[in-house]
């Protein structure tokens, strides 16, 4: 590929990426607050004890027998558990890649 071609994807891949961090940043300030440790850490929080109910109730099936089944509704409570952290979890690691990409306001009080 030639030198000059290169140099012309370079530029528009920059172009776009300059282009997606605008958007994001437009569209996430009308939504979010700026982030500051008073509201960041809460939600960590928030995710870290959703991740604990999890556990807890996974752990409750190394409590049963062998004679002991885990039935039906043990299985949908784990899953209910799960589904609950995995999709804070995910919006944790959402919130931390916008702010690693500029994409939110930080407020650094």
């Amino acid at each position: 590929m030639p030198v000059d071609q290169m140099g012309m994807q370079k530029r528009f891949l920059l172009e776009i990426e300059q282009g997606i961090r605008e958007t994001n940043q437009k569209i996430i300030h009308e939504r979010i607050p700026p982030v500051t440790a008073e509201n960041f850490l809460p939600f960590a929080n928030s995710v870290a004890r959703l991740r604990a109910r999890y556990l807890e109730e996974a752990f409750r099936f190394s409590k049963k027998t062998g004679d002991d089944p885990i039935d039906d509704s043990e299985v949908a409570e784990l899953r209910r558990q799960r589904v609950n952290y995995e999709e804070a979890r995910d919006a944790f690691e959402a919130l931390r890649h916008a702010i690693d990409r500029g994409y939110v306001e930080i407020d650094l009080k």
